[in-house]
């Protein structure tokens, strides 16, 4: 899954830190978002959209990939 949280800092002219300690997640788990390591819970989601004065739709892109079965 893509998404546009890094663009969307930048614009707000905010860290990693700044948006955890908004959504009460660890920095940690914001940079493993961005990277596409962790896809986020749909509150998270709706939380971090909600900071962006956003929906979640335009923060996060499903890829082709993420609608193939992985077994």
């Amino acid at each position: 899954m893509k998404n546009s949280i890094k663009v969307e800092r930048a614009k707000m002219n905010m860290t990693q830190a700044d948006l955890a300690e908004k959504v009460s997640v660890s920095r940690q788990t914001i940079n493993s978002i961005e990277i596409g390591k962790f896809v986020p819970s749909t509150l998270l989601s709706l939380k971090i959209a909600a900071i962006f004065n956003s929906t979640v739709d335009s923060i996060f892109n499903l890829e082709d990939t993420d609608w193939e079965k992985k077994y």
